[in-house]
C-alpha cells in the first residue's frame, strides 16, 4: 500500500520510510536517540504525528547526520 502526500511535498520526502527508526535506540544519557536524533518525546509521540510534522522532523535529523546505522 503506498501513502498519498499532498502535491506539495517533496518527491524526496515521498520515498522516505515512515520512521527514521534504525533500532539503534538510545537516549540513556540526552533526550536525543543516538541512532534516529529524535527526541524521546519525538519518538514516543511519532505514531500520533501528523505527515507534516514528521516531515520537520525529518529535515531536521538529517540535516544533523541521523539517522545513524550501526555500521
Amino acid at each position: 500500500m503506498t501513502a498519498k502526500y499532498p502535491a506539495s511535498d517533496s518527491p524526496a520526502s515521498a520515498s522516505l520510510p515512515d520512521s527514521p527508526c534504525v533500532a539503534v535506540c538510545s537516549t540513556l544519557f540526552d533526550d536525543i536517540c543516538r541512532g534516529c536524533g529524535r527526541t524521546a518525546m519525538e519518538v514516543a509521540n511519532w505514531v500520533q504525528m501528523s505527515h507534516e510534522e514528521k516531515q520537520v522532523v525529518w529535515q531536521r535529523i538529517r540535516a544533523q547526520g541521523y539517522p545513524r546505522r550501526k555500521g
